[in-house]
């Protein structure tokens, strides 16, 4: 066995923690999430059965520094599921994921997979490597980030979205509601940083997620690149915003989560966001 192929196989039995399990049906019975390994997961459902994805993969930024909280300073980590195994496997793991979202991804489907600098150019890499096409990159600034408390460099007020599709260029044609989006900035064509506060109080009403994104990062996202009834998919769906997202879209979600206390957290807000819709 090659080391490469070693590293691929470690990065996969990383995601090994049980066999997905359907955890959760919305009402009209098309909208499921799961608890378990996505890859295993990923691997059951049809290939080229999904026509969008929206994730937020681990970060690997657990490395037991510092950050700021409420006026508190306090660990960054926040679980082994976030702490890098080296710049080799935390690639291999990323390759080995996004690999299994292509073949997931309908012909013209796209992707969103949000990022620091601690792992976006690995997914970007991996993304080019894969055959997807990368058509944006959007950075969401944050009005109010905490400060650096080091003070040994710039405070970290964004992070990326890469947004990329499996489309052949010329030959087939993914979503795009261009005009949509230009109607929602003024009549203006929208640009790539989007200035979003992080999520409201109202939005950890059942609890928080340590990484939690804003129901309306995830969903303008959806607004631009999915339609109504489309199905969007979920491997790291964490406290499940992009379900909650979409299912206040008329789009269909399938997520799955490790996390057993995150399942709970996803199922109270997706029920709640059923009871709204």
């Amino acid at each position: 066995m090659t080391a490469q192929i070693q590293l691929e196989k470690n990065a996969t039995d990383e995601l090994k923690i049980n066999n997905p399990e359907l955890i959760w049906t919305s009402n009209d019975k098309l909208s499921h999430l799961y608890h378990g390994d996505s890859l295993k997961l990923m691997g059951l459902l049809p290939a080229e059965s999904v026509d969008c994805i929206w994730t937020d993969p681990p970060y690997n930024l657990s490395n037991d520094g510092i950050t700021c909280v409420n006026g508190r300073m306090v660990k960054v980590n926040k679980g082994e599921w976030d702490r890098s195994q080296g710049a080799d496997l935390d690639h291999a793991f990323n390759k080995a994921w996004l690999a299994a979202c292509y073949r997931l991804l309908k012909p013209a489907g796209t992707i969103w997979v949000t990022g620091t600098l601690h792992v976006y150019p690995s997914v970007g890499f991996a993304m080019q490597q894969l055959g997807f096409r990368i058509l944006n990159d959007i950075i969401w600034e944050k009005p109010a980030p905490p400060p650096n408390l080091g003070c040994r460099c710039f405070t970290h007020s964004t992070e990326l979205i890469l947004w990329a599709t499996k489309a052949r260029k010329g030959k087939d044609r993914y979503v795009f509601n261009y005009e949509e989006m230009k109607a929602e900035n003024g009549d203006k064509q929208m640009k790539n940083v989007w200035r979003m506060a992080t999520p409201s109080k109202s939005e950890k009403f059942y609890g928080k997620h340590p990484t939690q994104k804003p129901i309306e990062l995830v969903a303008r996202c959806l607004r631009a690149s999915t339609n109504l009834n489309d199905i969007v998919f979920d491997p790291f769906s964490g406290s499940s915003t992009t379900g909650v997202a979409a299912l206040s879209l008329g789009r269909k979600f399938i997520g799955c989560e490790a996390d057993s206390e995150h399942i709970k957290l996803s199922i109270q807000r997706l029920q709640n966001s059923m009871q709204i819709e």
